[in-house]
């Protein structure tokens, strides 16, 4: 009976240790467990107004690295450093030609997320986005190609910084994820002035785009 009682006792301080030494370990897991990686995809933008939504739809991309820093098993901060193509294409038939313009807009933009992992597997995201405008062109090309030209447009003449909210949701597999996010811009895109006694802002709308990713984690 003794050395049953030895061996209990034995066995339960080695069941606290491992109890402890796990315990130790997962918290410094949740307190350390930032992961680094890469990410990149394809953007489908667009301009809108408080009375237009235009369907048309400006195909671009999105690259950049991301971090996710643990808050506890199930939330954490998600900051991402990005280069973003956005814009809007217009379609046009008429007497005088027929082709597409296209107005795009590149920017270094930074989310900061709040991701919420539902399953191992699974997440939801959503925040802020801010935005700096690197630069602006305007193309158009006709089907006879008598009208076809691509102008850079003065940074000046629109407003350089740009933010929003963003959210969406993420797959994620071994060292490797997908993930889709819909980003919605609070800020017009051009600048307001004034020109013989008459206020315009152009262009007055403002930015929309989802984007489509994977992501490699390190």
């Amino acid at each position: 009976m003794k050395n049953l009682k030895k061996i209990a006792t034995v066995v339960i301080l080695a069941l606290g240790t491992s109890f402890s030494t796990n315990a130790q370990e997962s918290e410094s897991s949740t307190k350390t467990g930032a992961t680094f990686g890469f990410k990149g995809g394809i953007n489908l933008s667009n301009m809108y107004t408080e009375d237009v939504d235009d369907e048309n739809a400006l195909v671009g991309f999105n690259a950049g690295i991301f971090l996710e820093l643990p808050i506890s098993s199930s939330l954490s901060l998600q900051p991402e450093l990005l280069y973003s193509t956005k814009g809007a294409e217009v379609t046009y038939d008429n007497a005088f030609a027929t082709g597409t313009g296209k107005f795009r807009l590149n920017y270094i933009e930074t989310p900061l997320l709040l991701r919420a992992n539902i399953t191992d597997n699974f997440n939801i995201h959503f925040g802020p986005y801010f935005a700096y405008l690197v630069d602006a062109k305007i193309t158009n090309e006709t089907n006879g190609g008598t009208f076809d030209f691509e102008e850079e447009i003065d940074n000046e003449d629109l407003n350089k910084f740009d933010y929003g909210l963003a959210a969406g949701l993420g797959i994620d597999f071994d060292g490797f994820g997908i993930g889709a996010r819909y980003n919605y811009g609070l800020q017009t895109i051009g600048k307001e002035r004034t020109v013989l006694g008459q206020t315009y802002t152009f262009p007055e709308g403002k930015n929309s785009s989802l984007s489509v990713y994977a992501t490699i984690n390190f």
